[in-house]
């Protein structure tokens, strides 16, 4: 991960654990909530969004992890999605 965008330029594993899934999940929640300049992203450009800032802007490890999910456990998000929408 670079050092651009957060605080005293930590980087990589010096970044906080939960700080580093807090971001995927901000992410994710960014791209599948309607905004009033687009609708919820298709999944395929959600994951290739991931895929692209892996290693920069995401966790790779968390990253993979997360993609994983959402690949084989994605119903698992969609009712978590329904119960709080």
């Amino acid at each position: 991960m670079t050092a651009h965008g957060y605080p005293s330029k930590l980087k990589g594993k010096d970044i906080p654990y939960l700080a580093r899934i807090a971001a995927i999940a901000d992410a994710f929640d960014a791209m599948m909530s309607k905004r009033s300049y687009r609708d919820v992203q298709e999944m395929n450009y959600v994951k290739n969004e991931f895929n692209r800032c892996k290693g920069t802007q995401f966790d790779p490890t968390i990253t993979d992890i997360f993609l994983n999910i959402l690949e084989n456990h994605f119903e698992l998000i969609a009712e978590i999605q329904e119960k709080y929408s």
